[in-house]
């Protein structure tokens, strides 16, 4: 608090430094928040975009594995499926924005092994395949922005309530600080000009 402060010059300094150095923190904290919050709005309208184009290929991939059924029948199509293999591994790396660690999924490759004998079977498999194969990219991109959006999100919140911090209690508190040792320095300076004064005008009497 303010009147536990001493009241000398040096903690005036000390608390001016102090002051000046959380104005710049605090300028700085907004401008993350500003760039955080531009990056939010640009994922959330990218994340919008890629859910409804998620959807659409979602159904897509379904009417195309309800036609390979009608086209093929369902036991030619499930002795296929045996001979294709999953989808390859999916790696995580992670992107910083701002302190943020948002992460950045690779995708890698899938591979697809179809008995070349299955002709009939084929052509129908290779679309299914393909139709979601690009169902789970699709899934994959917005679990990523979802992902990104939730972290920057929390961000946004702990840096507001840094800057909420800065703005209500740090920067008020060495304001009131550095106020209070003004006042008291000069109260002292009064005090001892008065004294001197004093003193000055009784040895001014002594030497009469």
């Amino acid at each position: 608090m303010a009147e536990r402060i001493t009241p000398t010059r040096m903690n005036l300094i000390a608390t001016k430094r102090r002051t000046a150095i959380a104005k710049k923190g605090h300028s700085i904290l907004k401008k993350k928040r500003e760039v955080l919050v531009l990056e939010f709005l640009k994922l959330l309208k990218n994340t919008g975009n890629d859910r409804d184009r998620m959807y659409d290929i979602l159904q897509k991939a379904y009417q195309i594995l309800g036609t390979g059924y009608a086209y093929a029948g369902s036991i030619e199509l499930e002795e296929a499926a045996d001979y294709v293999k999953e989808y390859g591994s999916i790696g995580i790396s992670v992107k910083n924005i701002m302190g943020v660690r948002v992460p950045e999924i690779d995708k890698g490759e899938s591979e697809v092994a179809v008995m070349l004998n299955m002709l009939s079977a084929s052509v129908a498999v290779d679309d299914i395949n393909e139709s979601f194969t690009n169902a789970l990219e699709s899934i994959i991109n917005v679990a990523q922005r979802e992902q990104g959006l939730r972290r920057i999100v929390l961000e946004i919140e702990k840096t507001k309530r840094r800057v909420n911090a800065m703005d209500y209690i740090v920067i008020p508190r060495y304001n009131a600080q550095a106020k209070y040792i003004s006042t008291r320095l000069e109260e002292m300076n009064r005090d001892t000009f008065s004294a001197l004064k004093h003193v000055k005008k009784k040895l001014s009497k002594e030497s009469r």
